[in-house]
């Protein structure tokens, strides 16, 4: 197994969890075990559990922050490194995110409008609902 300080290996394989957190898709590896718990984390198409082990050449699909990522394991990391790093652990099939006139911000009011009323808080869901 070739290994070095940093974590970093070819072969073997390391918990789902803890490969999202290490290669900084999510900022904490609670985080990423709660968004495996939550169905959030697809593994080669299945749906993974925190403890599944990867390895590389799976696909990992993670849904974060209102996208999708997909990404091809390169290398098993087990440690959190510095991002120019962890950009080497995978490649990255993920669809272009979009752009941010396309995704309006939902339910912000005027400063000093006072109280949204029942009517502007139901339109406010209504936009909400259709958004996701």
């Amino acid at each position: 197994m070739t290994s070095d300080a940093s974590g970093l290996s070819e072969s073997g394989s390391v918990r789902v969890d803890a490969w999202i957190w290490s290669v900084r898709l999510l900022k904490t590896r609670s985080a990423a075990a709660a968004a495996c718990r939550a169905g959030h984390v697809r593994v080669n198409g299945e749906r993974a559990k925190p403890a599944q082990p990867v390895k590389a050449g799976d696909e990992v699909r993670v849904r974060a922050e209102y996208r999708e990522r997909v990404l091809i394991v390169k290398k098993i990391i087990r440690k959190r490194v510095g991002a120019p790093v962890a950009v080497e652990c995978y490649q990255d099939n993920s669809p272009p995110p979009p752009p941010r006139e396309a995704v309006a911000p939902a339910g912000i009011r005027d400063r000093g409008a006072g109280r949204p009323t029942k009517r502007d808080r139901r339109e406010m869901e209504r936009l909400r609902s259709s958004g996701m």
